[in-house]
């Protein structure tokens, strides 16, 4: 990936500021990031020279008050939404309903746990940073649907509010409880198979 020679600047500082560097420095941060939320390797991509392009137009705004990978990083995140929000308003609505079929297995026929969840002692603080545990979190989540996907990654890992993600799946709130209630409900079970299930312990 590569800037366009167009909107290389003729001289530049001797600081990771300096948009030369930054191919180099960021580019397979923020291309996984944003792989991570689209499943599209073309539109990451795509994305990811954009934010480069964004930065470089707006470099007199950026104050130094963060690194320069967060604010690369802050600038793809929206690159990222206003993708979505595109995607989710011209395309069809799904996973606005359940069919109960995914949870087939769980309860009985009166509703109660066939095998009640284990209780898992990890802190969660801590498991976000082992790399293998992540990387075990994405492949469950490359299992659900595009937009549940999208949903718990906005809610549990962005931090985004219900109003927000509602706006950005285009979506009621009762349809996004409903989503994000499936996704962990399968998120929960992949993890306790191919993680907590691996050792009956936090993780390998």
């Amino acid at each position: 990936m590569k800037l366009p020679p167009s909107a290389k600047p003729k001289t530049a500082p001797s600081t990771d500021l300096d948009p030369e560097k930054w191919v180099d420095l960021y580019a397979d941060a923020l291309y996984g990031y944003a792989l991570a939320r689209l499943h599209d390797p073309s539109v990451a991509e795509d994305l990811v020279q954009e934010t480069f392009l964004a930065a470089l137009g707006g470099m007199a705004h950026f104050r130094g008050g963060s690194s320069v990978r967060t604010w690369l990083t802050g600038i793809l995140k929206h690159k990222i939404m206003d993708h979505l929000r595109r995607k989710y308003r011209e395309g069809p609505r799904r996973d606005t309903a359940p069919d109960g079929r995914e949870f087939e297995g769980f309860f009985d026929e009166h509703g109660a746990w066939k095998r009640k969840p284990t209780r898992w002692a990890a802190d969660p603080h801590r498991l976000v940073q082992q790399q293998q545990f992540m990387e075990t979190l994405f492949e469950c989540l490359a299992g659900l649907s595009e937009r549940a996907a999208n949903a718990f990654i906005f809610r549990e890992m962005e931090g985004m509010t219900t109003d927000e993600l509602c706006k950005l799946l285009d979506i009621s709130a009762t349809n996004c409880w409903v989503i994000l209630h499936r996704a962990r409900m399968k998120l929960r079970h992949c993890l306790e198979v191919n993680w907590f299930g691996n050792t009956g312990k936090e993780g390998p």
